[in-house]
């Protein structure tokens, strides 16, 4: 895109800025004046540049199949991690093998934006950011490493389960269910009932918000100062029906542990409001709980078509955004 176009936040979506907001670089940039273009071509360019991301992707242990790149701010600079240093941000460029792959790193934070901003989830920080030729990125601060350098113990729930390739096969992080999830949040999390609740909100929102990739590794524990452990805040929240044709939950057994079928799924073949309903039920959440937590996602919140228009999404994607979402919202209706 032409850089000169911004009039919104690439941060926070807010109205009337070129570049970041200062609440974005509070949150985002430790309140330092960062500039919303890197200092380098995307990777795939043939020059200097792309042999330094080469170098980085060597030394970066995020997993998933998504390129991911290593960032660290250095003063009000941001820039590729060197050997031993520990970045900060993970910088996800526009990636491969997917339809409309350039709106990725839109889609990813409007998403993001909408569940904190219109939804009250806890995120972690992000932002969209620009290579020199005007390419976007995503680009997103590390919750699991402190301001020493050093990181908090972090695990997601494909290591909890004990799922990996060697014992469950190439798809070890979709053979699950979100009842099993939630049994493990129980098992393993002092403060289990607000943590439940916390999970139950995020199911309902991947649901609405069509993400089909929520599986196992992109939910996660993260240990506290008390050496406890909560979920993690969220992350690599997308729609993924812009992209490839998804189902509607990314674990392969769904919301339930057993075979269950709402009356919805019956005559609809999609889940609906009964079916969140018995997930409550299932995870330990009473009934005027659930119905506290389900209210804001069973009414069209206008400030989602606000940041669907503010985003960086081109107009056909903010088009199929909207849609995908009005779609969802009358499911839950069933």
């Amino acid at each position: 895109m032409n850089m000169q176009d911004i009039k919104y936040c690439p941060g926070t979506l807010a109205e009337g800025f070129s570049t970041y907001s200062q609440a974005c670089l509070r949150r985002v940039f430790n309140n330092k004046k960062v500039s919303h273009v890197l200092p380098y071509n995307p990777p795939g360019s043939d020059d200097e540049d792309a042999r330094k991301f080469r170098d980085n992707r060597k030394r970066i242990s995020i997993s998933g199949v998504q390129e991911k790149v290593s960032i660290i701010l250095d003063r009000n600079k941001l820039r590729l991690t060197k050997e031993s240093e520990r970045g900060s941000y993970i910088l996800k460029p526009i990636p491969a093998d997917l339809e409309k792959t350039d709106q990725v790193p839109a889609n990813e934070h409007l998403t993001m934006q909408i569940a904190r901003q219109v939804f009250g989830i806890n995120t972690a920080e992000n932002a969209i950011i620009f290579f020199k030729d005007g390419s976007p990125a995503y680009i997103t601060k590390r919750f699991d490493v402190k301001d020493d350098g050093t990181k908090w113990g972090k695990e997601d729930f494909a290591s909890i389960a004990g799922k990996t390739s060697t014992n469950a096969g190439p798809n070890f992080k979709y053979g699950y269910s979100y009842e099993g999830i939630a049994k493990l949040i129980m098992k393993y999390v002092p403060a289990a009932i607000v943590e439940i609740e916390k999970f139950y909100v995020m199911i309902i929102f991947n649901y609405l918000f069509s993400n089909g990739d929520a599986h196992l590794k992109n939910f996660s524990l993260l240990q506290t100062a008390n050496g406890d452990h909560i979920l993690s805040p969220a992350y690599d929240l997308i729609n993924t029906r812009i992209h490839v044709d998804d189902t509607d939950f990314a674990l392969n057994e769904g919301l339930f542990s057993d075979d269950f079928e709402s009356q919805s799924m019956k005559d609809n073949g999609w889940a609906g409001l009964e079916d969140f309903y018995e997930f409550a039920k299932r995870i330990g959440i009473r009934d005027r709980r659930r119905d506290v937590l389900l209210s804001p996602f069973l009414k069209k919140q206008q400030k989602v078509e606000e940041l669907i228009s503010r985003s960086f999404l081109n107009e056909d994607a903010k088009e199929e955004y909207l849609k995908d979402y009005e779609e969802r919202l009358r499911k839950l209706e069933v």
